[in-house]
């Protein structure tokens, strides 16, 4: 990662790179929230691999935000250059991994709501 001077002037009145990080992050808070509170329903009901599950997602989004506030500055070169900010192979893998998560989340719910009231 090279390190360069931020620009004095703004290029893009329209501040697409402060929008890309910012829809990062939001992702990123979303990920963790959405762990603490798995982690909160499995520490209430003893169930040891969603709470561990829960954790885990915490970290990830946590990953996530340290990741966008990281390369928030890379977003300047790409958007000089006419190219897209967002990095397609991360876009699908956190894109995957939410949907996935989100539907295994769902489905235990569901089974935990019926099976184990």
């Amino acid at each position: 990662m090279s390190e360069q001077a931020r620009p004095t002037t703004v290029f893009d009145p329209g501040v697409q790179h402060e929008r890309t990080a910012l829809a990062w992050e939001r992702t990123a808070i979303a990920m963790m929230v959405a762990g603490a509170i798995l982690g909160r329903y499995a520490s209430t009901h003893g169930h040891f691999v969603l709470g561990t599950l829960g954790v885990l997602w915490v970290a990830l989004g946590g990953g996530v935000l340290l990741w966008a506030a990281r390369h928030y500055e890379d977003l300047h070169g790409p958007l000089r250059a006419g190219e897209t900010p967002a990095h397609p192979t991360a876009t699908r893998i956190i894109g995957v991994s939410t949907v996935s998560f989100t539907g295994v989340a769902l489905i235990l719910a569901v089974y935990l709501t019926v099976v184990d009231p």
